[in-house]
């Protein structure tokens, strides 16, 4: 869609809105006509004296009243436009932020989140001003030449109205050369404030790490660095807009010139008054607004063409996951993996690979096995933030496309390896979960996932604020804090990918033993590296290599021994470490 479609079909939604600013438009133009062809009559009747001190008197009130009246209509029109205009900023927003909310992990492995924060503000902003500011000076300007120009043709003389508009082709010409490199330079100065964004945003966000390595002097230096090339790129944007005004201002000055010329030379012969030439110099004056219109409509425009050329390629691209399930609540039941097979845009080789899996319902799962054995991957699937090449994954006996993803994702409570939360207060970040919930079910679950105690020793206790990403939090406390908003949301399948990594062994098997405790038919599938996680699981798989290697029950696999099982073999060397720390 193009931005004219795009506004056109705003413009009909809001037709009301634009409608009642176009009419208090043109009753502006109309007071606007009317005031220099009265002055011109007022002047022609001093010179001849032929007005009396109350006629002067009376139209002078009318040219103040016609003044107040232009000021009100400038202020009614202004603000149904702009009430209007606004509306279209918060409806790209939010078109904006849903169709990111539905974009999956390839769409943001392309895309920088500081570029996508500058699409919601600067690019929508441009957008806005072409759909309000640019329609109707454009539509002002647009009204105001044709009725300006017409009364000087045929209420004045058509012959000054036609020798100053002798210039008006070199302006149209100047203008035309000058859009065709306002809209590069604006998509350039966009794309540099993008770029400044993200370092902005990767900055702030790894601000300590930043700080450990020694680097604030080497990201200042590239802060500067793009903060130069966005200002030259808003700068060159900015330096053709202004070559505008002097294309305007040299139109003008050539048609006075002109008219100026040919009025007095009609003068000296009789063939036009001095009122006359008055009021025509006047509406000369008025065409000042029309040109300066042009040339802003033109600019506002062309960068909203740039904006929305930015914007609509992330509004239009194709959402990563189909939406296309009709099933709206899950049944829980057996999962069923059979021959998936799944490989990353651009791997060599595929991360799961004919891996079929039986889990059933109620039960709990231990995922182990090397790094990149597709043990996270496997969870994605799940979560249907990737789709398998081959073979296919069901919940209840049907599949999982099946279900809406909304029906999907609700049945899953998901604790990944880097937990985030949210600016928040501690007890906000677990009910996310659960908006409604009370305190004594966020203080239940926190206690289940052995938070609660950490929570008690924080300044505010529950209240207190954990910062962006949960940057006051320890790396534990954070993955406990998510376990207890994961078991909040007391989902049918809990996902825990890693999320013991950054707790020490004892509280480890104490959440561990609060889920064995309160699990009540929920389906438990629990990823780690530290076997001990998994060795009360009613089933441990073992992957390698994106297959499954190995499945059984702990001892049924330490009964393999060493030689014959990876994670038997992993099973001693983790003791062997565990007893020489213990030492």
């Amino acid at each position: 869609m193009s931005l004219a479609a795009l506004i056109r079909a705003f413009v009909r939604r809001h037709a009301a809105a634009y409608a009642s600013a176009a009419v208090m438009l043109l009753g502006i133009a109309l007071l606007t006509v009317w005031l220099p062809r009265q002055i011109g009559h007022l002047v022609d009747a001093l010179v001849a004296r032929q007005i009396s001190q109350a006629d002067l008197w009376r139209e002078l009130g009318l040219l103040l009243a016609a003044g107040v009246g232009i000021y009100l209509l400038r202020v009614g029109w202004r603000v149904r436009l702009y009430a209007a205009a606004y509306q279209m900023g918060v409806e790209l927003r939010r078109q904006l932020y849903q169709r990111l909310a539905h974009q999956g992990p390839r769409f943001y492995q392309t895309r920088r989140t500081g570029d996508l924060m500058a699409l919601a503000t600067n690019d929508v902003d441009a957008v806005e001003m072409a759909a309000g500011e640019a329609m109707l000076a454009g539509f002002d300007g647009t009204l105001t030449l044709v009725l300006v120009v017409t009364t000087m043709a045929i209420g004045v003389d058509w012959r000054l109205a036609a020798i100053a508009l002798v210039p008006f082709p070199f302006m149209a010409w100047s203008f035309a050369w000058i859009s065709s490199h306002v809209h590069g330079r604006s998509k350039e100065a966009l794309d540099r404030f993008g770029d400044l964004n993200d370092h902005v945003q990767e900055t702030l966000s790894g601000v300590r790490t930043l700080r450990a390595l020694g680097l604030e002097a080497r990201s200042a230096k590239v802060f500067a660095e793009l903060a130069e090339k966005a200002a030259d790129a808003a700068f060159w944007s900015q330096r053709w807009e202004a070559r505008y005004e002097p294309a305007v201002g040299m139109t003008l000055a050539t048609s006075v010139v002109l008219s100026l010329a040919l009025g007095g030379w009609l003068v000296w012969h009789g063939e036009l008054t001095i009122g006359q030439l008055t009021s025509f110099q006047l509406y000369l004056v008025q065409l000042i607004w029309p040109m300066f219109a042009a040339g802003w409509v033109l600019a506002l425009w062309q960068r909203g063409r740039a904006a929305w050329g930015r914007l609509s390629a992330v509004l239009d691209e194709p959402l990563a996951i189909d939406d296309d399930g009709s099933i709206e609540r899950v049944e829980p039941g057996e999962l069923v993996l059979r021959d998936v097979r799944f490989a990353y845009p651009g791997a060599p080789r595929p991360a799961l690979d004919g891996l079929s899996l039986h889990i059933a319902p109620g039960s709990t799962l231990g995922l182990v096995g090397p790094t990149g054995s597709g043990k996270s991957t496997l969870l994605k699937l799940l979560l249907r933030q990737w789709m398998p090449q081959a073979g296919h994954i069901s919940w209840g006996d049907i599949k999982l496309p099946d279900y809406t993803l909304e029906a999907l994702r609700a049945g899953i409570a998901w604790v990944p390896q880097e937990p985030i939360l949210f600016s928040a207060s501690v007890a906000d970040n677990i009910a996310m979960a659960r908006p409604g919930a009370t305190r004594e079910q966020v203080q239940a679950v926190a206690e289940l996932a052995a938070v609660h105690d950490d929570i008690q020793r924080l300044p505010q206790g529950y209240e207190t604020p954990v910062g962006e990403r949960g940057v006051t939090l320890s790396g534990g406390q954070r993955q406990r804090v998510a376990i207890a908003r994961a078991l909040l949301a007391d989902a049918p399948l809990l996902l825990l990918d890693d999320a013991l990594s950054a707790v020490d062994t004892e509280t480890e098997h104490r959440i561990l033993a609060h889920l064995r405790e309160q699990r009540k038919g929920r389906t438990v599938i629990v990823v780690s590296h530290r076997l001990s996680a998994v060795a009360d699981a009613d089933v441990v798989a073992v992957l390698r290599h994106g297959h499954l290697a190995e499945r059984g029950t702990h001892a049924q696999l330490l009964d393999k021994g060493v030689e014959h099982s990876w994670y038997a073999q992993q099973w001693r060397i983790q003791q062997l470490k565990a007893s020489l720390e213990q030492d």
